[in-house]
């Protein structure tokens, strides 16, 4: 009777441990197997872009969305600029941040952070935590007609509202220059050249730490032609500082950008187009339970109507959202395609 008592107590033993994860609950918790995360601090937000560009408008719109549909436990999110080295500062303080700061830290990342990443470090994608994709954006060419013009184009002569004249120009010994972000434009840029049949001697181009100073730079006039997406644009169409006049995309954009040709509409040339996509990381050190709770707000962003209204559908971007599981997937594979197509170990 004694043994069978014992068996007895052991057995609900084993299943009174198996109903609490299979350990005592004195015992820690493992990878995985953590308490539910809730905020209960401030939120660093890192945009390796600098205010005013395409990356902090995303950046700051999903932040706001956060706080005012109540997604972060009444915590404030704080977004902090860091464009050191083109950005690489900041991507490499939340690959190698340590747990603790690691909850608490989230990174605005894109296909134009990773392309230069991945040719000039040694980080990886494998080195964060990707919590969703949000959008794609395509990029435009603008001229600022506005500008007291200083380049050799405009001292030419240099019809700043025809990209084909410009085209025309540049093969005629007249230098043309763009302005641009890093990464994603400058990719566009070396594409749209090697469609022309230009070189970086007949047409050059100036990168800057973010859109937005590439605007600056051309409303200052020391660039011919700025490439920007729709989003750090909008206002300066607007206003009617900035004038589209090139969409490198396969079809034209609608509203306030209806009337700008591509780049087959100028000229016997294909479409020019590299589809940026915009997302949100994390550092490697992580909590899968921070991850669990940070790709579902983004998911509740994602199904929002201020999502849609205020910024896809504002700044013409396409909507493609993808969850932690996806996301990580398809950055992976993006990461891995890039570096095979250009040789990159």
């Amino acid at each position: 009777m004694k043994k069978l008592m014992a068996l007895t107590l052991a057995l609900l033993m084993t299943m009174s441990l198996a109903a609490c994860g299979n350990k005592p609950a004195d015992t820690p918790a493992e990878d995985g197997d953590s308490a539910a995360f809730v905020p209960e601090k401030n939120i660093n937000w890192i945009c390796t872009s600098s205010a005013g560009g395409g990356s902090d408008i995303f950046t700051r719109k999903i932040a706001d969305i956060m706080k005012n549909e109540n997604l972060v436990n009444g915590q404030n999110i704080i977004p902090d600029n860091k464009t050191d080295g083109s950005g690489e500062i900041g991507r490499n303080l939340v690959a190698t941040m340590k747990a603790g700061d690691a909850d608490y830290t989230l990174l605005t990342f894109n296909s134009g952070d990773l392309i230069p990443m991945v040719t000039n470090t040694k980080n990886r994608a494998a080195n964060f935590r990707i919590l969703a994709i949000m959008a794609v954006d395509k990029q435009l060419l603008f001229s600022c007609p506005t500008s007291d013009m200083k380049t050799d184009y405009a001292k030419n002569g240099g019809d700043q509202s025809d990209f084909a004249a410009a085209i025309e120009a540049a093969k005629n010994g007249t230098f043309v220059v763009i302005g641009g972000s890093k990464g994603d434009d400058l990719t566009t840029y070396k594409k749209l050249l090697d469609e022309v049949g230009l070189t970086e001697q007949q047409m050059g181009y100036i990168t800057y730490d973010s859109t937005g100073d590439a605007i600056t730079s051309a409303l200052g006039g020391n660039v011919d032609f700025v490439i920007s997406k729709p989003a750090a644009a909008s206002q300066y169409v607007e206003s009617g500082d900035l004038k589209g006049v090139l969409a490198l995309a396969e079809e034209r954009y609608v509203g306030n950008l209806a009337d700008v040709p591509t780049l087959s509409e100028i000229g016997d040339y294909n479409n020019v187009e590299v589809p940026v996509w915009r997302g949100v990381a994390a550092p490697a050190s992580m909590s899968d339970a921070a991850v669990e709770f940070w790709s579902a707000a983004l998911d509740a962003v994602a199904d929002s109507d201020a999502w849609h209204t205020e910024y896809l559908e504002k700044n013409q971007l396409i909507d493609q959202h993808l969850s932690t599981a996806e996301a990580t997937t398809y950055v992976t594979d993006y990461e891995a395609a890039y570096m095979a197509e250009h040789d990159l170990k």
